[in-house]
């Protein structure tokens, strides 16, 4: 795997998926943490004594041409875990999660 990036304790994606692919590809991409939806958009996992909170909301698609892609804002907020931690999962679950070309 590449060198660990820097992530901060909160930040915003925009994420080029449905919901549904969203919550299909979640299971997967935070390995064994367990997890749960806590409402509409919105989940949390329990991360080695720590845990993530991701709210996520439907935007309009993007439009290049002809493609049409769909869209996400995901905001991502961790709690309880330090700079390592917090790359150490991001580093899987953005493995995961990236799909299509490269």
């Amino acid at each position: 795997m590449p060198p660990l990036q820097a992530f901060e304790p909160r930040f915003e994606r925009e994420q080029g998926c449905t919901e549904a692919e969203w919550l299909g590809w979640l299971p997967g991409a935070v390995r064994d943490h367990a997890w749960r939806r806590t409402g509409p958009g919105q989940a949390h996992v329990e991360i080695d004594g720590g845990s993530l909170h991701l709210q996520w909301q439907e935007l309009p698609p993007r439009r290049i041409a002809l493609m049409c892609m769909p869209r996400m804002r995901v905001e991502y907020r961790f709690e309880g875990l330090d700079a390592h931690a917090r790359s150490r999962f991001m580093q899987y679950f953005d493995l995961y999660m990236q799909r299509g070309g490269g």
